[in-house]
């Protein structure tokens, strides 16, 4: 079994308890209050533009031209979902550039790009590329789950539609395999330094639905 598809079999408690939370729950019934989906679209746009940073970095060290190629392209793409999915939510659900642009990260977006950023700073490249594939293969995961329960018509399928594309998950299997490929060729103690950046950032993941149900903001 190839690290990915170990840590993927040891996360599973995290990915059950992603597919069951009520954000994405309601998501799929359509029946999303419509301020929990503004928080998570804006908390979204800012995530986005962070983790395009830090997609650049791993190109720029990704030791391999289909890792420089992959995380380069990721990095493109990142800021055109921020510009044309959420650009159409924006205007959807009434959020203003002016709003948009203002908009501070909250404890949990900004918790989880520190934490990439660090990776990218300050930890080795296999570390780096672990940490990021979360963001494409807890999305899949969750885009495929969704999609079969999805009433129709729904205001969010165009989120659902996005996640659930097989080019989307073309792309995570692309990743997953320069994931693979840097575990096999380092230690046993980068590979757990590896799957500890995986299962932080599934961590991340779940805590970013949950702060938009929430509609979380900072205490203080």
């Amino acid at each position: 079994m190839g690290f990915c598809d170990q840590i993927w079999a040891d996360v599973a408690p995290l990915r059950q308890a992603i597919l069951a939370h009520p954000f994405l729950t309601a998501l799929a019934d359509g029946t999303l209050p419509r301020d929990s989906f503004q928080h998570y679209i804006v908390q979204d746009s800012l995530y986005l533009a962070e983790y395009a940073r830090t997609l650049a970095i791993a190109a720029a060290r990704a030791p391999s031209a289909a890792g420089r190629l992959e995380f380069s392209d990721g990095a493109k793409v990142a800021l055109q979902v921020e510009e044309a999915l959420h650009q159409a939510f924006f205007a959807q659900f009434g959020v203003s550039a002016t709003t948009a642009q203002g908009a501070e990260p909250t404890p949990s977006c900004l918790g989880y790009t520190s934490y990439l950023a660090s990776l990218a700073a300050t930890r080795s490249y296999e570390e780096l590329v672990a940490g990021i594939l979360p963001c494409f293969w807890v999305y899949w995961e969750v885009g495929c789950a969704i999609k079969p329960r999805a009433v129709s018509p729904n205001p969010y399928a165009p989120w659902i539609e996005t996640y659930a594309d097989p080019g989307f998950g073309a792309a995570t299997d692309r990743v997953r395999a320069l994931v693979d490929e840097a575990a096999a060729a380092t230690t046993p103690a980068v590979r757990d330094a590896m799957a500890r950046a995986f299962r932080n950032a599934t961590r991340y993941e779940w805590m970013f639905w949950d702060s938009a149900w929430r509609l979380e903001s900072w205490p203080v």
